[in-house]
């Protein structure tokens, strides 16, 4: 069986797709110029931390140059060191208490956040002398772009899981001459470096969320669809459904939604904390040892879980939110796909149609063809709108038992369309010939208008996705007209009912 990667002495042994990476990379180091900028990609969970810390102790015992190595969040900081000094990289951490550098002769490599090493050079009283490479950790996000003046004559190296700036106004392209790309993520589970990945989706409606100007969902629109009653209880099924009993962690956009959570999944008895950026260090400590230790435990989250966290015993990822950002729902999933004595497969629960947004997490990407034409890629992406088109109405196993009489109880509305064309009718007819149908259905199954009338009211989801695919076939998805469409659908229906009585 392969060696799991918690498992390896790091530091001493890499694996053979770690040591082909670093021979393109030093080959590029030891024939390009001192001032090129080369980018690096490796999925997550594939030991990009080994890699550049293997880079640094390499390069420092190679040119007797400094290295300086630049993350965005300060938990990557405390990671970074550790492992470099599992390789014997003596290095100091830049961090908001370090105010000079008397002591720099001392080490031959720093470890900074982005934020705080940008106000220390902006001070002229600190200095970090013979940097030859900088290695930029998280490479997508765009805050490491201000210091880059700084180190115009160093090599720079960008690494990253998805190489997509997260501001579509600044490529990559045009900051890094060129991308290496690692073993994609189906080769890493082949070879027993990633665990499997069983995707299951639930489809949600996603008209009420606004885009924002980073190019995602806005938090405000994203809190108001799934803090809802409705999603929620979405939400604690599909977990009863797929998850229960595992170790689960759920990613929401928003606080509210997530202390929501928390809230519905204490109401069910399920062992369960909430975490946000709001919290004390000491506070998620605390909640993150708890999540260790307990089985079957469910943490539901807010941002701060997407990097520098590493849980390996996770069982289950469930994407409460839905994201346009590629480099967010990798790193999502990615949380999952640790390998430890025992597990070999994780499962996603995704409620926000990100699956048919960008595929599979194990599918095949093409990052060259991304890195370099990042705006025919976003601009390609999949809208909502034609990921709901193949949404296909599923009658809940409860209430097709209320209609256990109807041998057949749904009506294909986009055939019916076509036959109704052909014969040269209104297309308001197909409306017609569906509401005749609901109104058999129900005449059928119920003992009286009052039991009819209740029927009417649980086929509300049902009588929405006739009206929405109705709203294609005449190329009308106006709100205002769908709602007109629905209300007058249900008083249709409501005065054919009664008739039948």
């Amino acid at each position: 069986m392969t060696e799991s990667f918690s498992e390896k002495k790091v530091g001493k042994t890499l694996y053979d797709y770690q040591e082909e990476d670093l021979k393109l990379i030093f080959e590029r180091l030891e024939n390009c110029p001192d001032d090129y900028n080369l980018l690096y990609q490796l999925p997550t969970g594939g030991g990009k931390t080994v890699v550049f810390s293997e880079i640094a102790r390499r390069y420092l015992e190679k040119t007797g140059k400094k290295v300086l190595i630049l993350t965005h969040r300060i938990e990557l900081c405390g990671q970074t060191d550790r492992m470099l000094r599992e390789f014997g990289v003596n290095n100091k951490i830049i961090d908001s208490k370090v105010k000079e550098l008397p002591d720099q002769a001392d080490y031959s490599c720093f470890v900074a956040m982005v934020e705080t090493l940008k106000n220390r050079l902006q001070d002229k009283l600190f200095k970090v002398d013979n940097i030859g490479l900088v290695i930029i950790d998280e490479a997508h996000y765009n805050s490491f772009r201000k210091l880059f003046k700084y180190f115009e004559q160093c090599f720079i190296l960008g690494v990253t899981a998805t190489p997509l700036s997260s501001n579509i106004n600044l490529p990559m392209k045009d900051i890094y001459k060129e991308l290496i790309v690692g073993n994609d993520i189906a080769s890493l589970v082949k070879k027993g470096f990633l665990a499997k990945a069983t995707t299951f989706t639930y489809d949600v409606r996603l008209g009420s969320l606004k885009v924002g100007i980073n190019g995602d969902y806005t938090v405000k629109s994203s809190e108001e669809l799934y803090s809802s009653a409705i999603m929620q209880n979405k939400l604690l099924y599909a977990y009863n459904q797929r998850l229960k009993n595992r170790k689960v962690l759920i990613f929401n956009a928003g606080i509210v939604t997530s202390k929501n959570v928390y809230e519905t999944f204490k109401d069910a008895k399920v062992p369960v904390r909430h975490l946000d950026s709001t919290m004390t260090k000491n506070q998620r400590k605390d909640i993150l040892a708890w999540f260790k230790v307990t089985p079957n435990a469910v943490l539901t989250s807010v941002g701060i879980l997407t990097t520098g966290f590493d849980e390996p015993t996770i069982e289950g990822i469930m994407l409460n939110r839905a994201t346009r950002s590629l480099a967010l729902y990798y790193q999502m999933i990615g949380r999952g796909s640790r390998v430890i004595p025992g597990k070999t497969n994780f499962e996603v629960v995704d409620l926000g149609n990100n699956a048919a947004r960008f595929g599979l997490w194990s599918a095949e990407v093409d990052w060259q063809k991304i890195f370099r034409s990042p705006q025919y890629f976003l601009q390609n992406i999949i809208t909502d709108d034609e990921i709901e088109r193949n949404f296909k109405y599923i009658m809940p196993t409860e209430l097709k038992m209320r209609f256990s009489k109807t041998e057949n109880p749904y009506f294909d509305i986009k055939e019916e369309n076509k036959i109704v064309v052909k014969e040269g009718l209104r297309t308001s007819v197909v409306l017609d010939r569906a509401i005749e149908q609901h109104a058999n259905m129900i005449h059928e199954n119920s003992a009286d208008y009052g039991e009819a009338l209740e029927l009417i009211r649980l086929l509300n989801e049902n009588i929405s996705d006739r009206i929405r695919r109705y709203c294609y076939c005449i190329c009308n998805s106006t709100k205002n007209f769908r709602d007109w469409a629905k209300d007058d659908y249900t008083r249709k229906l409501k005065l054919k009912v009664a008739s039948k009585f």
